[in-house]
């Protein structure tokens, strides 16, 4: 008999994760309460009045009502630990500050290609617990898992990838310290069988191997066969670790190599990440909105020699702009930065106006404004690069939403140029 049954149970949030919870307690006979801060402000009240909390991966796990209810005798668990309770088949699990989405896209298109039962799931994909009656001992889950789900996570993948570990989230995140720990929960419950595929070229990612017992093995874009590199028409060289990464996953699955090349090679990227939208009057633009931090905009800034126009800003994550403004500043090829959102002057104090660039502050104007600006400071064989280092809400609904627009604005421009 399932252990919830007959229990009181409250989902805390109702995003798709929440929501997907809903439809899984449902289906066992219980109705869950459904608290959401949008609703009530005081949603966290009355918890101890529950047998078991699921926590939604946005509600940060150690608020003070929750660690009081727990303490009580309340049972705290989310969505995802329930699912690695209860998946049957294979978890491979991706984490790393940059390239998730990218690499577990990518091993999922492999392990499809080879006819394998493979689906999609953690931040991307399918909502993770509707996968549960699909799922045999032969299937195979792909999850992206951000530190917002494995913070309280008490079991690993089977096969976890470690990509690079930064700095991300410091607004939800107590500390860096905390941040990275919560990460080390895809390796912590690692057996012996199991696998660490850990990326060589980052200190933070290599001390992950000392948390496991898992077979471990170390990678970088220097490994990465030529036949990839020259293949792939992905840009800059945060996608070679992306793809050395996936590789390896498929080699260890006994995948045959002409399947893996087919794959990567056909593999176009996903949205809004650094992804090609169109030239208009010998400009390109590319939409990299996905970047809501400096480190994947460092990524992006160094995946072009063409002359560029970086369009930087939005809301604030608490993040450091140091490291940027330094890469920003030594790029040669960088003629100008376009600022918008509340971080725009934030980003703009680590700048150096005296060097190569022009700076434009535009503050919170429309995305067509701040498109048409970008074309027409732009030279000729120039690209324009949507990557704000940023999260999206002090202007736009989310991340998407702002690379819609940018989409959609260049659209716009294309249409007026014809």
């Amino acid at each position: 008999m399932n252990k919830y049954i007959n229990k009181k149970v409250a989902i805390l949030g109702y995003g798709l994760e929440g929501q997907d919870a809903e439809k899984y307690f449902i289906n066992l006979g219980i109705n869950p309460t459904i608290l959401d801060q949008k609703d009530d402000p005081n949603y966290l009240n009355n918890l101890k009045s529950f047998d078991v909390i699921v926590r939604s991966p946005g509600v940060y796990r150690y608020k003070k009502e929750i660690v009081d209810a727990e303490k009580s005798g309340v049972i705290v668990t989310s969505p995802i630990k329930i699912f690695f309770d209860e998946c049957p088949g294979k978890i491979i699990g991706v984490t790393g500050t940059k390239g998730k989405g990218t690499t577990s896209t990518l091993i999922y298109e492999i392990l499809k290609a080879d006819g394998r039962d493979v689906y999609l799931s953690g931040n991307i994909g399918k909502p993770y617990l509707e996968l549960l009656p699909k799922l045999t001992k032969d299937s195979f889950v792909v999850m992206e898992m951000s530190s917002f789900q494995l913070i309280d996570l008490d079991r690993s993948p089977n096969i976890a990838v470690v990509l690079n570990i930064t700095s991300d989230h410091m607004d939800w995140h107590k500390n860096q310290e905390e941040y990275i720990n919560a990460k080390k929960n895809i390796v912590r419950y690692q057996k012996q069988r199991d696998y660490l595929i850990v990326n060589s070229e980052y200190k933070s990612s290599i001390d992950f191997a000392d948390e496991t017992k898992a077979n471990i093995i170390y990678v970088s874009k220097k490994s990465l066969d030529n036949k990839f590199k020259n293949g792939t028409t992905l840009r800059g060289e945060h996608n070679q670790e992306n793809i050395v990464m996936a590789v390896e996953v498929a080699r260890i699955l006994n995948i045959n190599e002409e399947t893996i090349e087919k794959v990567v090679i056909g593999f176009k990227g996903l949205e809004h990440r650094l992804e090609y939208v169109n030239e208009v009057g010998g400009i390109k633009f590319y939409n990299d909105s996905f970047a809501t931090g400096p480190q994947p905009t460092i990524a992006a800034v160094n995946s072009f020699t063409e002359p560029e126009t970086l369009i930087l800003g939005g809301s604030d994550k608490g993040l450091n702009y140091q490291e940027l403004g330094d890469v920003i500043n030594k790029t040669k090829n960088i003629k100008n930065v376009v600022l918008i959102g509340v971080t725009g002057p934030i980003i703009n104090k680590y700048l150096d106006s005296n060097l190569q660039f022009t700076i434009y502050n535009l503050q919170k104007p429309n995305m067509e404004e701040i498109v048409k600006k970008a074309f027409d400071i732009t030279p000729k064989g120039g690209v324009v690069i949507l990557s704000p280092a940023s999260a999206s809400f002090d202007m736009f609904k989310n991340y998407k939403d702002r690379g819609n627009q940018f989409k959609k604005a260049v659209q716009s421009l294309l249409n007026e140029q014809k």
